[in-house]
């Protein structure tokens, strides 16, 4: 599932690449997938332009004119950049045609993706935006924030961290490396937790979502960029899909269990 640093990596990649082109036809293969009246969203979006690409959590922000286009990729969307000429192929569900001949496509094998168009002084009042909480870089994340935000939840930290009304853009990837840079076994429960625990968490999400970003992002079985640029964080991964591999820091086997039916990856050494 791509993460926030990898929906980074997009909205960086596509800004280089699609803003100020004008759309010239929009195909919408599978309705389900927009939140908005389809008919209604094509015709809004024909002969404006993307001015802007934003980000809030995991949710990608393309600036119109008039509109703000919101899209989720969830699970296993992409976006590819192709020639309108190309033969559209499966799982290619909604297609932006710009005036050069050059085409955005939306790909997701899954169909879990998810776009809306909204009026942007309706951005405001838009639930999905509203209520996501603080991005690891964020200066408002400090420790005595997450202590507060964790001091009535009795599920295990692991499962807490998914949880995007606190952290914005952490998944079931970084949410493990920043565990195990805490030291913290992924079961406690997070009301449990210290201040010194909250604020090597806060540490560690700043630390390691800079530079998943700086490196483009994790390309893992189900994530690459689909737009020339292939992430490289994987290489500094510490315990991410690392099970049977010895621990970097002790030299302990990590260990796989589920938490809330998410792989979890940790030392059970070092986060006892």
């Amino acid at each position: 599932m791509p993460e926030i640093a990898e929906v980074e990596t997009v909205r960086q990649t596509l800004i280089k690449q699609i803003l100020n082109k004008k759309i010239k036809d929009v195909k919408v293969l599978y309705p389900k997938m927009i939140e908005s009246d389809a008919s209604t969203f094509k015709k809004d979006l024909l002969n404006d332009e993307f001015i802007d690409i934003k980000r809030k959590g995991k949710w990608l922000i393309f600036e119109l004119h008039n509109h703000y286009l919101l899209s989720h990729l969830r699970m296993e969307g992409k976006f590819f950049l192709k020639n309108s000429n190309d033969e559209i192929v499966k799982h290619e569900h909604i297609i932006f045609t710009f005036a050069d001949q050059t085409d955005l496509r939306y790909h997701d094998t899954r169909k879990f993706g998810r776009m809306n168009l909204i009026k942007k002084e309706e951005i405001d009042n838009i639930e999905c935006l509203k209520k996501q909480g603080l991005e690891p870089q964020d200066k408002a994340l400090t420790g005595l924030y997450l202590q507060e935000k964790f001091k009535n939840k009795k599920l295990p930290i692991k499962t807490v961290l998914l949880d995007q009304t606190i952290i914005s853009g952490l998944g079931n990837i970084y949410a493990n490396e920043v565990l195990f840079y805490a030291q913290i076994n992924p079961l406690k429960k997070a009301s449990l937790l210290t201040i010194e625990e909250c604020n090597k968490i806060k540490e560690g999400s700043n630390l390691i979502i800079k530079e998943a970003i700086k490196m483009g992002g994790t390309t893992i079985k189900s994530y690459t960029s689909s737009l020339g640029v292939t992430g490289r964080f994987q290489t500094k991964l510490k315990v991410h899909k690392k099970e049977g591999q010895l621990c970097p820091i002790c030299n302990t086997k990590i260990k796989k269990i589920k938490i809330g039916g998410r792989s979890t990856y940790y030392c059970p050494n070092c986060q006892k």
